[in-house]
């Protein structure tokens, strides 16, 4: 099968052609023919599936088939969990918009808003969003949503697990009832089956591979050692095997801080990736990862979650999700493409729960293997007596410090004070929500 012989449009035939892409992806065979019958569309597919230029084709060949409307209202949404990930849907949407008139943008938080609002002014036909940014730009009156046609939920698995559910709600309500809706998720869970119900209409499921499946072509390796020689090991693996471009995932944001200051003593230049980083450096580590100048990206889930990174060679977990879905998220990043991948986990005793909760998933064990000098002695005991230690001395160096104790007690009266319970979480959300 050929682009050609799926009927687009030879303004999108020519950027397609441009790209150097000469035949469909399993899944934009799939949902192109779907989309361009007016059907709503429900479909599993993974970042690096070409699932993007999967809705954005036949979205802009069936907006084509009509002269832009006056003012040009936005016409279709693309609504995406990560500010990285908006950015990468908005590259394409501009490449195969290249040879025709339609105007496209990206909004997202974290950057000046009124530039935003100028452009919106000037009129838009594709609009890419974070929810955060997109409501908060709704309220100031710099857009309207009445004449949108096409609505995209991108990563809608990853949009759940960030708490954009009650914004989802939201930008349903504001949207006409007529309309053409696509929901792209990594999983077919009983959540997004649950959120599909609520607003696709008779839609058609498509799959690009069995659900919960990891790439054929990445292998994966784990290593157990202790908690405290994790560090060293991923530098002995690194620099012996002379890694470049490689991912690791940590848990939260202060570890994915603290081990790129680690690797950076060492000799490896690295960057840190995360919620609290601005958008300015988050834009710029990224920009240095892709062109080789930083050779390890250090991540947590979310900031992670859609980086289209061509031809990853290595995805290290550095610790292990607690949820096995996550790990298949995370390993997804390499073997992409037909290209063949590395998928590392250092796994310390208090995380074979976890492995064991991604063999069930993956219907397979996965081999272990113990490097000389690094050999795990750790028991489960020691490990929660350190953290244990940890907590209490934390705790003991807070009741030392009562001035921290009571900002922080300040701080929750002030917010109390603002309205009921219900209004603090939505402040919360709306904070959180601002990718």
């Amino acid at each position: 099968m050929s682009f050609k012989s799926l009927g687009l449009n030879e303004a999108l035939l020519k950027a397609i052609s441009k790209k150097g892409y000469t035949t469909p992806s399993p899944i934009q065979q799939k949902a192109i023919p779907k989309i361009l019958e007016g059907r709503d569309v429900l479909a599993s597919a993974q970042t690096g599936t070409g699932k993007t230029a999967g809705f954005t084709l036949p979205m802009l060949d069936i907006m084509l088939q009509s002269k832009p409307l006056h003012k040009r209202p936005i016409r279709a949404l693309i609504l995406t969990p990560t500010r990285e990930l908006a950015a990468q849907v908005m590259d394409d949407v501009r490449s195969y918009s290249e040879f025709t008139d339609l105007r496209s943008m990206v909004v997202f938080g974290g950057v000046n808003a009124n530039p935003q609002i100028k452009t919106l002014r000037q009129g838009v036909d594709v609009l890419v969003a974070t929810p955060g940014r997109l409501l908060d730009l709704h309220s100031q009156g710099a857009m309207s949503f009445n004449k949108v046609e096409f609505l995209v939920l991108d990563e809608a698995d990853r949009m759940l697990d960030m708490g954009f559910l009650r914004d989802i709600k939201k930008v349903l309500a504001l949207l006409p009832s007529k309309r053409q809706n696509l929901l792209f998720s990594a999983t077919f869970s009983k959540e997004i089956k649950k959120l599909a119900g609520s607003f696709l209409t008779n839609p058609v499921m498509v799959e690009a591979a069995p659900e919960n499946t990891t790439a054929e072509k990445v292998e994966q390796t784990i290593y157990r050692t202790n908690k405290g020689l994790k560090t060293e090991l991923l530098i002995k693996l690194m620099k012996e095997g002379n890694w470049d471009q490689t991912l690791v995932f940590t848990r939260t944001k202060h570890g994915a801080n603290k081990l790129s200051e680690k690797l950076g003593k060492a000799g490896i230049k690295s960057a840190a990736i995360h919620g609290n980083k601005s958008q300015g450096a988050r834009t710029k580590a990224l920009a240095g990862f892709k062109s080789g100048s930083i050779k390890v990206l250090v991540a947590t889930d979310i900031a992670a979650r859609g980086l289209d990174i061509p031809l990853l060679p290595y995805v290290v977990n550095y610790e292990l999700p607690n949820i096995p879905e996550d790990y298949v998220h995370r390993i997804g990043r390499t073997g992409r493409a037909g290209a063949s991948g590395q998928a590392i986990s250092i796994v310390s005793v208090d995380e074979f729960e976890y492995v064991r909760g991604i063999e069930k998933l993956l219907g397979e064990k996965l081999g272990n293997e113990i490097i000389e000098g690094f050999e795990p002695t750790e028991s489960l005991k020691e490990i929660l007596d350190k953290k244990a230690a940890n907590k209490a001395q934390h705790q003991q160096s807070r009741s030392r410090n009562p001035r921290n104790s009571s900002k922080k007690s300040s701080g929750g009266n002030r917010n109390s004070n603002s309205g009921n319970s219900g209004s603090n979480n939505g402040n919360r959300s709306r904070g959180r929500n601002r990718s």
